[in-house]
């Protein structure tokens, strides 16, 4: 059940508006009034607790590799074709990619969540331990933001984690990646999918995503050393070249001095292995959960191809 917020009871919460008072000059009153509205909610620990990411990539994929997703991601394309075409000349990332990812966290405004991101933010600070100092900056970030954009911070809704709009931006990514796209003087979003489409592209960008460089690719292994390379994580560190070494090989020909990762994902007949390449390294840097940037991966394959079969409007 949910816990009206009590200033007083939370000694760190109190540090914290002291500090929000001292580095950006909130006054104790607007502080005080905007906690007012803000509530302890057991159930977003227990989101935090249970996220579908730890699901096996063979179930975790139905939720969004699908048809009625790719057909979504068809129509949001055609739709915003021009702002697409326009994101990919400026930042050089895949029109699919950022169609895909706009389709897996919302649905393309679907489902962009229903819990107030002050709940969300001010419940994970105080009593979510694991990530305390990260989601204490987030609520800073939120207050700042809120500030800045005119949005009601007792108003605004998102994810249980605190990612709102379109896109699910954290609130620092918000204040400095998002972009306005669409030239109206604002940065909107929760309700611009114009806007959402520029800061995607923005984001990767900014993240290393390189225009024209392959994603991922089919891995072929030899022996049992490919253990180590799987050791190395998401981030590419060895060469194609180096990676033979190890018994992993491209199925397709590659550059030699490519590098590469090697991505193990849960099949349902044992485990499914992949190649990725900076591009992918830079999706997981929009989530840093392999299963999420593969479903990204493959809604966004699925969305070309039905875009290709039927290109007329």
């Amino acid at each position: 059940m949910a816990q009206a917020l009590n200033l007083a009871k939370y000694p760190a919460l109190r540090s914290f508006a002291a500090e929000m008072g001292e580095k950006h000059g909130f006054s104790a009153k607007e502080l005080k009034q905007v906690f007012r509205c803000a509530t302890i909610r057991p159930d977003i620990i227990e989101a935090m607790e249970r996220p579908r990411e730890l699901l096996p990539w063979y179930e975790y994929r139905k939720s969004f590799v699908t048809e009625d997703g790719a057909q979504r991601g068809v129509r949001f394309w055609k739709e915003y074709a021009r702002d697409i075409s326009r994101a990919q000349e400026q930042y050089g990332v895949a029109p699919e990619i950022i169609v895909a990812i706009i389709g897996v966290e919302t649905r393309y405004g679907r489902n962009a969540g229903n819990y107030p991101i002050l709940d969300a933010l001010t419940t994970l600070t105080l009593q979510y331990p694991p990530r305390a100092d990260f989601f204490r900056k987030e609520l800073e970030e939120f207050l700042l933001l809120t500030r800045e954009t005119g949005l009601d911070a007792c108003r605004v809704k998102g994810s249980y984690a605190g990612a709102m709009g379109l896109p699910q931006f954290m609130p620092s990514s918000y204040r400095r990646l998002a972009v306005d796209f669409d030239g109206d003087g604002k940065r909107d979003l929760l309700d611009n999918p114009v806007d959402a489409i520029g800061s995607v592209a923005h984001y990767l960008h900014r993240h290393g995503w390189q225009p024209g460089a392959p994603v991922i690719g089919e891995a072929r292994l030899k022996g049992s050393l490919h253990f180590w390379v799987e050791k190395l994580g998401l981030k590419p560190s060895l060469s194609v070249r180096q990676l033979a070494d190890y018994g992993v090989f491209p199925l397709r020909r590659d550059d030699p001095g490519r590098r590469a990762a090697l991505i193990s994902l849960e099949g349902e007949n044992g485990p499914v292995y992949r190649l990725g390449y900076d591009n992918f390294y830079a999706i997981t840097r929009y989530n840093l959960n392999k299963r999420y940037a593969m479903a990204v991966v493959e809604l966004g394959e699925l969305i070309r191809r039905r875009m290709e079969e039927n290109p007329s409007s």
